[in-house]
C-alpha cells in the first residue's frame, strides 16, 4: 500500500510538471498567433528595405524554433526557481514580442515598432543573466533569440531610415 502511494506521488509530479510545461506552451503559442494576426501585408511590401533582407519564407521557420525554444526555456526556469527575476524579464519579453508585430504591421509605426524591439532585446538580454545560475541550458536557448532580435532590430532600423 505504501508504495502505490509513492508511485501515485510520483506520478502528480510528472502530471504537474507536464501540464506546467503545456502552459508554458500555450502561452507562446498565444503570442505567436497574435503575431501572425498582423501580417506584413502590402504596406511593408511597398516599403523601401536594405537588400539584406531576408525572404519572407524563412520567417515563419525561424520564429517557429524560436518560439519553441522561448517556451521551454521560461517552463525550465519555472521548474528550477518558480517565479523570480528571470521569468519576470521572460513574461517582458514574450510582451514585447507580441506588441512588435501590432505596431509595425497592425499600426504601421515603424518608429514604435523600434521601440518595442529595443525593449525586448533588453528583456532577452535580461533573461538570459537572471537565467544562467538558474538553468544554463535556459540561458543558451535564448542567444539564438538575441541573435535573431539583434538582427531584425538592424532591419527594423534600416526600414526607419529608409522610410522617413
Amino acid at each position: 500500500m505504501r508504495h502505490a502511494v509513492k508511485c501515485g506521488s510520483k506520478d502528480q509530479k510528472a502530471m504537474r510538471r507536464y501540464i506546467s510545461l503545456f502552459v508554458f506552451l500555450v502561452l507562446t503559442t498565444l503570442v505567436a498567433t497574435i503575431a501572425r494576426a498582423f501580417p506584413p501585408g502590402d504596406w511593408y511590401e511597398a516599403l523601401a528595405k536594405p537588400e539584406w533582407t531576408p525572404p519572407g519564407w524563412l520567417f515563419g521557420p525561424v520564429w517557429s524554433l524560436l518560439y519553441l525554444f522561448i517556451a521551454i526555456a521560461g517552463w525550465l526556469v519555472w521548474r528550477s526557481k518558480g517565479l523570480g527575476l528571470a521569468l519576470l524579464f521572460w513574461f517582458a519579453q514574450l510582451t514585447f514580442n507580441g506588441l512588435w508585430s501590432y505596431f509595425m504591421f497592425g499600426l504601421n509605426e515603424i518608429d514604435s515598432a523600434m521601440i518595442d524591439i529595443a525593449l525586448l532585446w533588453l528583456a532577452i538580454a535580461g533573461f538570459i543573466l537572471t537565467s544562467w545560475r538558474v538553468s544554463r541550458l535556459a540561458a543558451l536557448m535564448f542567444v539564438p533569440y538575441l541573435a535573431w532580435v539583434s538582427f531584425a532590430a538592424a532591419l527594423n532600423f534600416a526600414v526607419l531610415k529608409l522610410n522617413s
